[in-house]
């Protein structure tokens, strides 16, 4: 069953699809159904494609075809909303949602400050959709250069990609203890989980496997010039 927001975005992108083929950007979608930010839009599509409502699109960044509708209502034909400016001739019922995507911006990586302590869910960060893949993300800015040699530098944004099922070298969120959340290369090893910095000047760090709990990987990096 869908909550009240998620039937109102539902029917919009439908509507408006139907009217026009003109899909609702972002902002407007936020402003139609009354909410602070755009992340919660983002999150809104997440539930809907979760519940068999939207479908992402392969191989097109932020496409969305509309599988079905809240009972009662009248489909008519089908829509798609597609959010690059190139599309297939053979599709129909296309339109540009946007070419910038909103998501979340959870706050710094900071030592003591688990994500879920140091979240802002008025923050948003509007990133070309290039940037992202399947799934749910969310960006966080970098405090420290522990990850400098790996390219991520104190002051980035980076894109973390909500994903539990990482493999050895890939560069993870880490919440340790249920109170620090570090940025690090992680490494499974002898029945413990290693945390590796990317800089000389700091040592791994080695935990038991009930001490690390994985919040996401990184998928992309916005860089910081100051």
């Amino acid at each position: 069953m869908l909550t009240k927001k998620q039937k109102e975005l539902l029917l919009l992108i439908h509507d408006r699809m139907q009217e026009g083929e003109i899909a609702p950007s972002f902002d407007e979608m936020r402003i139609a159904l009354g909410l602070k930010s755009k992340s919660g839009i983002h999150r809104l599509i997440t539930g809907l494609v979760e519940r068999g409502y939207l479908e992402r699109l392969p191989n097109r960044a932020r496409a969305l075809e509309v599988k079905r509708l809240p009972e009662g209502y009248d489909s008519g034909s089908a829509s798609r909303v597609i959010a690059s400016e190139a599309a297939p001739t053979t599709m129909t019922s296309m339109a540009v949602i946007s070419e910038i995507t909103s998501i979340p911006l959870y706050g710094r990586i900071a030592a003591g400050s688990p994500i879920e302590a140091i979240r802002d869910e008025n923050g948003t960060v509007d990133i070309p959709p290039t940037l992202l893949g399947n799934g749910e993300h969310y960006a966080l800015e970098v405090d420290g250069d522990s990850m400098i040699k790996a390219g991520i530098n104190d002051g980035d944004t980076v894109i973390i990609k909500r994903d539990y099922n990482v493999r050895n070298g890939d560069i993870v969120v880490a919440l340790v203890d249920g109170e620090e959340v570090t940025l690090k290369r992680i490494e499974r090893r002898n029945n413990q989980i290693i945390l590796i910095p990317e800089n000389d000047d700091y040592k791994e760090q080695v935990y038991a496997p009930e001490q690390v709990e994985i919040q996401g990987k990184l998928a992309s990096l916005i860089r910081s010039y100051h």
